[in-house]
């Protein structure tokens, strides 16, 4: 398990510069490979692959559990056997530490 997934999200309203890339690159190697960053360095995206609809709805459900109790929200997609979850902080234009603090405890959840 990530340190990272052991950190809480802190309130972001704006007023901060979005990570280098470099920093977001840094972040990035606390995670499971399976996410990357995408949009010139703006967003990080996974994909998730189930055995069925209730395994995918199921992990789908954790993933807005995550998203409340932090009080930071990805966009999710999902399908009958697949789900893709993107994370990027609007108030800051791009990346925080949040979306990889999120992100790690997805990762969490599958370990």
């Amino acid at each position: 398990m990530s340190d990272l997934s052991k950190k809480q999200c802190t309130p972001c309203e704006g007023g901060v510069p979005p990570l280098d890339l470099a920093a977001a690159t840094s972040l990035k190697r606390q995670l499971h490979a399976r996410w990357r960053i995408v949009e010139d360095g703006k967003v990080i995206e996974a994909q998730f692959g189930f055995d069925d609809y209730w395994q995918t709805t199921a992990f789908v459900n954790a993933v807005a559990w995550i998203a409340h109790t932090q009080d930071h929200h990805p966009d999710i997609s999902f399908g009958y056997k697949t789900a893709t979850v993107r994370y990027w902080t609007h108030a800051v234009g791009g990346l925080s530490e949040n979306d990889f603090i999120c992100a790690a405890k997805i990762d969490a959840l599958l370990e």
